[in-house]
């Protein structure tokens, strides 16, 4: 699992860091059923405290994104979609993930807003 982080964006690192995480969860990146890294070793690894990374993760818990057990770590899940609230929640939550992407590539946020919409546009109906 590759998470990055931007330290000087005006992101959060935990936010980018929950947003990542949804995100490959989401696509498939990250199957369900996967063990994530420990709080510890994503801190480590990413550089930041442990603290990031347990927020991070509470908040993913509380989406329904990961599952955590005791003392055998945290695991991806997908959320169940049963309503508009789901949905507008998904689309808030890849809104969100496509938003720290576009601030870690340092691209310009209007160009960003062009490609979306192309990109939508040449979806199949």
């Amino acid at each position: 699992m590759i998470v990055r982080l931007d330290p000087h964006g005006a992101i959060p690192p935990y936010e980018q860091v929950r947003a990542q995480i949804a995100e490959m969860i989401a696509t498939g990146v990250v199957p369900e059923g996967n063990r994530l890294p420990t709080i510890r070793q994503l801190a480590r690894d990413l550089g930041v405290a442990e603290g990031t990374i347990a927020r991070a993760y509470r908040e993913l818990e509380r989406d329904g994104w990961i599952e955590t057990r005791r003392r055998h770590g945290s695991f991806a899940r997908r959320p169940p979609s049963a309503s508009t609230a789901d949905a507008d929640s998904a689309l808030r939550e890849a809104a969100t993930a496509f938003a720290v992407r576009v601030a870690q590539a340092g691209a310009d946020p209007a160009e960003a807003v062009r490609v979306i919409r192309e990109t939508l546009r040449s979806l199949p109906s």
